[in-house]
C-alpha cells in the first residue's frame, strides 16, 4: 500500500458540497468513482476540508491510500482523463504513510469574493457575490475585522448541526482588500466551523454598508449572539484557496496561492 497525495481544483456550482451523501452528487464521490475504474476496488479519500454545496476549491488537498502499480505521480493524468471538467488534478505525489490531508495540515485559506459594481458580470458570476445596492467601506470591514484574529470562541458564526466538539478555532489572519470592483475577503485559520466564513462575511457586508457598526459586529461574536447572526453570504462566492503544511508536500507547484488570477486582475 502506498499514500498518495492530490492537489486539486473543482467548481463546486453543480456539487453538493466535497463529503459523500446519499441522493446527492458530490465532489468526493466522483473521485472516488474515478478511482473504482482505475483499481476495481472501493478507495476512500480523505480531504483537508469539507467545501458545503456550491462552494469552489482552487487548492484543495486530498489524499488516499492504494495498493496499484501506478506511481504517485502519475495519478493526475489518469485521472483527469476519468474526471469531468469541473474537477481537475494539477499535481499528485506520492507522500509518507503518517501523513494526513486533513489532520497534518498548519492552516487553511478560504477567500470570498465580492463583486461590487453596479452591473452584473456573467463571467464571474458563479465565483462571486454581486452585492451592488451601496458602495461598500472595505477599510471599515477590515477594521472591524481585525479583533478576530487570535484564538477565539466564534459560536455565533456557527450554523445549526455541526457536530465539531466546540466552537472554538484560531484565525490567523484577515485580510480584506479591494481590486477594482471586487472585495476579496482571505481568511486563514487552523479550523473552520460549518458556515462560518459565510456568516462572517454577511455580517462584515452589514457593516461595509453602514446598515450595523464595527461595535455591533464585535458584540454579536464576542457575546455568542447567534440569534442576531442572521445574514450569511451565498456559496457561490466562497472558494478554498489551499491547506498548508509544515513542509511543501507538491513538487512541481510551490506556491500557497492557486485561485485563478485573471478573476482578481481582470477587473482591477
Amino acid at each position: 500500500m502506498k499514500r498518495v497525495a492530490l492537489l486539486v481544483q473543482y467548481d463546486g456550482s453543480n456539487y453538493s458540497g466535497w463529503q459523500k451523501q446519499k441522493n446527492a452528487t458530490t465532489v468526493q464521490e466522483i473521485l472516488e468513482r474515478a478511482l473504482f475504474k482505475i483499481t476495481h476496488h472501493v478507495i476512500k479519500t480523505f480531504a483537508a476540508g469539507r467545501t458545503d454545496a456550491g462552494v469552489h476549491a482552487s487548492g484543495q488537498v486530498v489524499h488516499f491510500d492504494i495498493d496499484c502499480i501506478i506511481p504517485g505521480n502519475r495519478y493526475s493524468d489518469v485521472l483527469n482523463n476519468l474526471l469531468p471538467s469541473t474537477i481537475r488534478i494539477l499535481e499528485s505525489v506520492e507522500v509518507k504513510d503518517n501523513w494526513h490531508a486533513c489532520y497534518s495540515v498548519m492552516y487553511r485559506h478560504y477567500r470570498y469574493v465580492i463583486n461590487n459594481s453596479k452591473f452584473p458580470n456573467v463571467f464571474i458570476n458563479n465565483w462571486s457575490w454581486h452585492r451592488y445596492q451601496k458602495v461598500l467601506d472595505e477599510l471599515l470591514m477590515s477594521n472591524a475585522s481585525k479583533r478576530m484574529e487570535g484564538e477565539h470562541d466564534f459560536f455565533a458564526f456557527q450554523k445549526s448541526g455541526s457536530n465539531r466538539p466546540t466552537s472554538i478555532t484560531t484565525i490567523k489572519n484577515i485580510a480584506i482588500k479591494r481590486v477594482g470592483e471586487l472585495i476579496l475577503v482571505d481568511i486563514k485559520a487552523t479550523g473552520f466551523l460549518y458556515g462560518m466564513v459565510r456568516l462572517i462575511v454577511g455580517q462584515l457586508v452589514l457593516v461595509g454598508e453602514k446598515k450595523i457598526s464595527p461595535e455591533i459586529f464585535t458584540d454579536r461574536w464576542v457575546n455568542k449572539k447567534k440569534n442576531d447572526v442572521k445574514e450569511s453570504a451565498p456559496a457561490k462566492g466562497l472558494c478554498f484557496v489551499n491547506a498548508v503544511y509544515e513542509e511543501n508536500v507538491f513538487n512541481k507547484i510551490n506556491k500557497n496561492d492557486f485561485f485563478p488570477v485573471f478573476l482578481i486582475n481582470g477587473f482591477s
